[in-house]
């Protein structure tokens, strides 16, 4: 009898109380792994959950006891350290586990936003002038207003409200000392570019695809509102921004505008080492439709019902197809691996 290849779901126990105001996003993976287990067991895998949080013995333990062909990541590291996203990527590669999603490499990247930002300017990569305050303290601002700002290293529009945008060199350093009051890390300054905001989706089908761009369509009803998407936008059923922000999943571009973008994103998944699949983010300037990244999101949301599913159906490609492509493409990287320690101990 042939022995099913087994496959872990991995991914981050959810720990907050119910009144945190970053419940939402944490509790949001469980349908991830909900989800994708169904798809895979019904595909005649072998299918097991491994839920950590900030405990690497235990996640390496369960590792062992598992005993994976391949891990679907799904761990988005944790409340107190959300770096424990790309730790987890790096212990799988340390045990030599092959695992979908991007690699280690590309997580430390990605995650930082001022370097990848950095590394964006360095190849010709058109993203928005910005600075980076490394200490809380910023004395002048050397672009023009208004200004959005950002931690660093947060992920799913955490720290980022309507007083994300500021107008003035008061107002930027009240946010600047406030973010870095909240989240102990270097503070992003943006040049805020107004115009339309795009999202382009790569995938590895296994060939690498571009998706029909998406539209955030910011349709606020309160004139003071900044068109951007901000956390109670994305998470907050209750609010406003949530009610008034809707999507397009088939955002209308000319041939050549798209083109262009589609090159400028693979051109981002190649420098950040992506793989599997990834987002890039796009605002659009007014006026002239220059394309800006303001930034490459790798292994984004994978809800069957919303983010990168919906980019999926817009082309035609179902969210239990694309679940198995992935543990498909992590089973040949296993194959490869097995293939090349091989190799090394015959050069031995």
């Amino acid at each position: 009898m042939t022995r099913r290849e087994r496959i872990t779901v991995l991914y981050n126990e959810p720990i907050l109380p119910e009144d945190h105001p970053d419940y939402v996003s944490e509790v949001d993976v469980i349908d991830s792994v909900d989800a994708v287990e169904k798809v895979l067991q019904s595909a005649g895998y072998d299918v097991t959950r491994l839920g950590v949080t900030n405990d690497a013995p235990a996640l390496i333990r369960g590792l062992q006891e598992h005993a994976p062909d391949a891990v679907v990541n799904l761990f988005e590291g944790t409340p107190d350290n959300n770096a424990n996203e790309m730790y987890a990527a790096g212990i799988l590669e340390w045990l030599g586990i092959s695992y979908t999603g991007c690699p280690f490499q590309t997580l430390v990247l990605a995650r930082s936003k001022h370097q990848a930002k950095r590394l964006f300017h360095a190849e010709g990569i058109p993203t928005a002038p910005y600075f980076v305050v490394e200490d809380g303290v910023v004395t002048s601002c050397p672009l023009r207003y208004p200004c959005i700002v950002k931690p660093t290293q947060q992920d799913a529009s955490v720290g980022v409200d309507q007083a994300s945008v500021v107008t003035s060199l008061e107002q930027l350093q009240q946010r600047v000392r406030f973010l870095f009051e909240q989240f102990a890390q270097p503070v992003l300054v943006e040049e805020f570019i107004p115009g339309r905001e795009i999202t382009l989706a790569l995938v590895e089908i296994p060939e690498l695809t571009l998706l029909p761009g998406t539209e955030v369509l910011f349709q606020y009803k309160n004139p003071d509102f900044w068109p951007i998407l901000t956390y109670n936008a994305k998470w907050d059923v209750n609010s406003p921004e949530f009610n008034e922000t809707d999507y397009h999943f088939h955002a209308e571009l000319s041939p050549e505008l798209l083109a262009r973008m589609q090159e400028i994103a693979r051109r981002a998944f190649s420098l950040l080492g992506c793989r599997d699949y990834a987002r890039v983010d796009f605002r659009l300037r007014a006026g002239d439709n220059q394309p800006f990244v303001l930034e490459l999101n790798p292994n984004p949301e994978f809800a069957p019902d919303r983010g990168l599913a919906n980019n999926l159906w817009a082309a035609n490609i179902t969210h239990d197809q694309f679940t198995r492509q992935l543990v498909a493409n992590a089973l040949t990287r296993r194959q490869g691996q097995s293939a090349r320690r091989f190799q090394t101990r015959m050069a031995s």
